[in-house]
């Protein structure tokens, strides 16, 4: 019989990028990140493809790598122009509101259009984009333990009556009325 691997956690995600070291400084400067390690090959390991590329690594916390490959040889990136572009982002947590918002003064000082804090019921985030036009979320968490195990009681059944009607569900109608209240 087999079972799913045990996963340990995301060994890491990777985007693509317009340029490395912007992208590099860009998440240095912004967002504290360390630049851990760059790969770059003429062929592509996995396919035997000829198709120069550089890849980036970079230290988002706890373990989480963020990698971005730019890939000169490439049209120009783009993205899914049939997804509506709040949809695909990258979100990090930060530590507090108090951080939360002491990094949206510090971006919008960089020249960055900040918007938010969004109140999400669980957590307030802010929203800005790199220089390869990803979205990036910032959020703080503010839902309490019992929240969230509320959260994750009704989790399935939400997803079966969204499956059924595709509709908003309100099994958490408290988290709906919490944003309502503090809008």
């Amino acid at each position: 019989m087999t079972s799913p691997a045990h996963l340990k956690g995301v060994h890491h995600v990777a985007y693509r990028c317009k340029d490395a070291k912007e992208t590099v400084d860009f998440y240095r400067d912004a967002l504290g990140m360390d630049f851990q390690l760059a790969i770059a090959e003429d062929k592509v390991p996995s396919t035997g493809e000829d198709d120069p590329y550089m890849h980036i690594f970079l230290d988002a916390g706890n373990g989480n790598v963020l990698a971005f490959f730019e890939l000169p040889g490439q049209p120009d990136m783009d993205r899914d122009r049939n997804t509506p572009v709040w949809v695909q982002h990258i979100a990090f947590r930060v530590g507090s509101l108090d951080e939360l918002m002491a990094t949206k003064a510090h971006l919008e000082g960089m020249g960055l259009d900040v918007l938010g804090p969004t109140h999400h019921g669980i957590f307030k985030s802010i929203y800005f984009f790199d220089p390869n036009g990803h979205r990036i979320e910032l959020a703080a968490d503010i839902g309490t333990p019992e929240q969230m195990a509320q959260l994750k009681s009704v989790a399935e059944p939400m997803i079966e009556e969204w499956n059924a009607t595709k509709k908003a569900p309100r099994h958490a109608a408290w988290l709906h009325e919490k944003i309502a209240d503090e809008s």
